[in-house]
């Protein structure tokens, strides 16, 4: 189905060669090598349906690019099922990649030494795009993007906000069922991150276009995405909504409490179980993390039955990119 993903007990095995260190390592690895099997991606399975989009999450190492290659067909398999708008992307290339988007972060897809524009009209013609038709889109896109102030500037003058408008335009052109963004907006600043994040919202609402988004930076998932998939160690420990995510795996929130006049009351926060002071600023500025199933209220009534003031109050619970500090750093979270 077009703009559909199935992955079936997908797997992806390297052979590592190992040799001793050393001169004689060197010699004897001319004639004996140990072999060792890594596995990349072990036995996952999932299904984006169209017009989803989807952030893949995880460590480096943990088998995110390794499914990208797989799924965009650079990468062959080792075993395992996978279909993309209803092809296997390791067959019949040409008429696969008419159906998709690729987007990597620090390659590009577009002639180094030619103008902008002429990198289009090559795309027109290697996709086979009728003028009209593509005058269209390219007109979308340049008003969307923001193009026409360096159409006519070679590509390797581009700075890499522009250079990466200009990829985002280069694979959509065709209008692809699924576009694959490998961190789309490494290295860019905020305001041609905001122009890429809408870009994207926009397609997605008006074409339903199905959308794979693997990225470090974790504001394109919160701007962009609805479900997360995280995978580490070439597995999967969760396929979900991001929303479910977080109300599963928040342990604490974070009070920030101003108060008029100093006031000192860590020995009673000590005396409650999960409460801790984790900054104190002049006796008059705390922060205090609480288990998220406390009530701040304890908090307050604390302060007001001993005289304390209270000038300004706020709560925030953990945001995603803490969380997964956690599981990632801690290990505090079994998933």
């Amino acid at each position: 189905m077009e703009g559909e993903i199935i992955v079936e007990n997908l797997v992806k095995e390297f052979i590592i060669r190992k040799r001793k260190k050393g001169f004689v390592g060197s010699i004897l690895g001319l004639f004996y090598t140990q072999k060792e099997i890594l596995k990349a991606v072990d036995q996952i399975s999932f299904k984006i349906s169209k017009g989803e989009i989807v952030g893949y999450l995880g460590p480096n190492g943990a088998g995110k690019s390794t499914t990208i290659k797989m799924l965009t067909g650079i990468l062959l398999p080792t075993s395992g099922k996978i279909l993309v708008n209803g092809m296997e992307p390791f067959k019949n290339r040409i008429q696969y990649t008419k159906t998709i988007g690729v987007v990597f972060g620090q390659r590009t897809q577009l002639w180094w030494d030619l103008p902008l524009i002429e990198s289009f009209d090559l795309l027109r013609l290697i996709y086979k795009i009728d003028k009209k038709i593509f005058q269209q889109r390219f007109d979308e896109y340049i008003e969307l993007l923001g193009l026409n102030d360096f159409l006519y500037q070679q590509v390797r003058k581009l700075s890499l906000g522009q250079r990466m408008r200009a990829d985002l335009a280069a694979s959509l052109i065709h209008e692809p069922f699924i576009l694959f963004l490998d961190e789309p907006t490494i290295g860019l600043d905020i305001l041609t991150k905001d122009i890429v994040r809408k870009t994207i919202l926009e397609l997605n609402r008006r074409k339903k276009i199905t959308v794979i988004l693997t990225t470090h930076d974790l504001e394109d998932i919160k701007s962009l995405a609805n479900r997360l998939i995280l995978i580490d160690k070439g597995k999967i420990y969760y396929d979900d909504q991001i929303q479910t995510f977080l109300e599963t795996y928040q342990t604490n929130k974070k009070v920030t409490i101003h108060l008029e006049d100093e006031f000192y009351f860590p020995d009673f926060l000590n005396s409650l179980n999960g409460f801790r002071i984790i900054q104190n600023q002049a006796n008059r500025l705390y922060e205090i993390e609480i288990p998220k199933e406390k009530s701040v209220s304890t908090i307050i009534e604390m302060i007001q039955n001993t005289g304390g003031k209270i000038q300004d109050i706020t709560v925030k619970k953990q945001e995603l990119d803490e969380i997964l500090k956690l599981i990632y750093k801690n290990k505090t979270i079994e998933l």
